[in-house]
């Protein structure tokens, strides 16, 4: 279904800003202001007493939020909207306000004044322009990926409940960063065990959530770029996770065809990433990611699930299958080599 077309000023100008109610997020993250009114009621004063916030910045911030509907204003007292109180207090069961104010505000969010020179291919030479430029940097694997983890444990609850892996022994997980999604088939699946291809700067983090988990004998890395590196011989799976978006464009049937290799007869070919609809009307999300992704990736694609069910049907796959799995944000899309 389309979306219906923008007929006023003021809804033009809602999208153009946008980014300030994005910063307004990140800065109130920055202060922990969400862990400040878990539980209670503050004036702003009080708020600015528990962020170190002066007591007029806190207002202005607060009255920001407020119109965002991140947190309700009673009498002059704030506390937080559900949604804040469920996902972005500090140690909450599902909270990922670290992957917003780590990943995305520092790391994503400054591309962002690239994508103009981007779409226009006017990116200077030495501006990233690929996941294995920007990872070779240690610290800023290690940001990204410590961020990422605990935003993909839940989706790899998800997918081990979707595919049927009980008779699946062996997983190859293509840059699979920290390991969150084996951590959690390998959780639900107990007969199982992975190999995770990605970068070196990314193993050495990722090996420190996989002891933390109890899985070092069973979830290991194969450091190395899945582009350009040999892949594992064998495995009854392959899983492919944010992988699409992340590389260019015409990489990608490649990698469909090496899981098509790597695979044996009945093995499970699994990926997982921001796709939209074939009429491009959404996801919202999906597609605003993909457009980040080009600020210092120009060569990606904006993939559908349908470009990646073809694929997988052209390389020979079948019985394709397609999921929603983040909500308003990602897909699966799993299918099987023939026996």
């Amino acid at each position: 279904m389309a979306k219906q077309p923008l007929e006023t000023a003021e809804q033009i100008s809602e999208i153009a800003f946008g980014f300030m109610g994005s910063k307004a997020l990140f800065a109130a993250l920055h202060v922990d202001l969400f862990s400040a009114l878990s539980d209670k009621e503050l004036a702003a004063d009080e708020v600015a007493a528990e962020t170190g916030l002066d007591s007029d910045r806190a207002t202005t911030l607060l009255t920001a939020l407020n119109t965002l509907g991140l947190v309700e204003a009673d009498d002059g007292r704030f506390k937080n909207a559900p949604a804040a109180d469920a996902f972005l207090v500090t140690g909450r069961k599902y909270a990922f306000g670290d992957y917003l104010r780590f990943q995305i505000d520092r790391q994503m969010y400054p591309f962002l004044t690239q994508l103009n020179d981007a779409l226009t291919d006017n990116l200077a030479p030495d501006q990233v322009s690929s996941y294995a430029q920007w990872f070779s940097d240690a610290d800023e694997a290690r940001l990204y990926s410590q961020s990422q983890h605990a935003g993909s444990l839940g989706p790899g609850r998800t997918l081990a409940k979707l595919v049927d892996l009980s008779q699946t022994r062996s997983l190859l997980d293509v840059g699979g960063g920290t390991g969150a999604f084996s951590i959690s088939l390998c959780e639900a699946y107990p007969e199982l065990k992975s190999t995770i291809l990605d970068f070196p700067n990314v193993a050495k983090v990722g090996e420190e959530f996989i002891k933390k988990a109890g899985l070092s004998d069973r979830v290991w890395y194969q450091p190395g770029n899945a582009l350009d590196d040999v892949w594992p011989a064998e495995a009854d799976a392959v899983l492919m996770s944010y992988l699409f978006s992340g590389v260019p464009g015409k990489a990608i049937p490649g990698l469909v065809k090496n899981a098509m290799v790597t695979l044996p007869p009945g093995g499970h070919f699994m990926v997982h990433d921001f796709m939209v609809s074939g009429e491009r009307t959404g996801p919202k999300l999906a597609a605003l990611w993909q457009l980040q992704h080009t600020a210092f990736n120009p060569h990606a694609k904006s993939i559908t699930s349908d470009y990646v069910s073809d694929l997988m049907e052209a390389a020979g796959f079948e019985d394709v299958n397609t999921r929603e799995m983040i909500p308003g944000m990602t897909t699966l899309v799993w299918a099987r080599k023939p026996q």
